[in-house]
């Protein structure tokens, strides 16, 4: 049974003997996303985090997936992504276009959407063939069942993003790549293939019963109870 706790735990176990390397990349993708927002409110800044940021997130979430799967992690792996340039830039007009709609109609529906494509950058790394249009079909359905639960594994990461705030963003250098490689670990634990490994077990199901998220190492949090998720799910446009 897998609750918020042991992804967190997976990830910082994992990112243990990589820390030297993970935080000088999430130290670069920082100063890059940085310099872009900075420039955004001109017309070539716009532009540059349009053509840029796509590739960059796809790099972002290969070096998680990489550390999820114990293969090798190095800087370079963060501009992975411009060698599949063209899905990735695809992948994050058509999320951000599509978030965007849904966000009209009020907020709650593009953030729920938000969650919906959360896979989305995963499934394209492990799927070289299918169109970025497909990997965003392929997570709404992954993510069926799962939004809320991924949320609360955000949510149990309340306590470090305070503490990120008081350092000046200091501390964001492990915290969001600890975040990353949790998000990693719950993409693969919703593998068929993993599903099969746990004895036929479906891990997802797994949480459909009452768990508690135990917040131990996010100090501000109480702890979370969930149930009945998929109730969540019939709000669903």
């Amino acid at each position: 049974m897998y609750r918020a706790k042991d992804y967190r735990q997976k990830a910082w176990s994992s990112l243990r003997d990589k820390w030297g390397v993970i935080v000088v990349t999430q130290l670069i993708y920082t100063v890059i996303m940085a310099a872009l927002g900075a420039l955004s409110r001109y017309y070539i800044g716009a532009l540059a985090v349009l053509l840029l940021e796509g590739p960059l997130e796809l790099g972002a979430n290969k070096i998680s997936l990489n550390v999820v799967r114990d293969e090798k992690v190095e800087v370079s792996t963060l501009f992975d992504g411009f060698k599949d340039y063209t899905r990735s830039l695809i992948l994050f007009i058509t999320n951000n276009i599509f978030i965007f709609l849904w966000s009209l109609l009020l907020f709650i529906p593009g953030v729920i959407k938000a969650y919906s494509y959360s896979m989305s950058y995963f499934i394209l790394l492990d799927n070289p063939e299918m169109s970025a249009n497909d990997a965003r079909k392929k997570s709404i359905e992954m993510m069926k069942g799962n939004k809320w639960r991924l949320f609360c594994l955000q949510l149990s990461y309340i306590g470090w993003s305070i503490l990120s705030a008081i350092t000046l963003g200091i501390l964001s250098l492990w915290v969001v790549p600890s975040l990353r490689t949790a998000t990693a670990f719950f993409y693969q634990s919703l593998l068929p293939e993993v599903e099969e490994e746990n004895d036929g077990v479906d891990v997802t199901d797994a949480f459909d019963s009452d768990i508690v998220v135990d917040n131990d190492n996010a100090p501000f949090v109480d702890d979370v109870v969930w149930k009945d998720e998929e109730k969540t799910d019939d709000i669903i446009l």
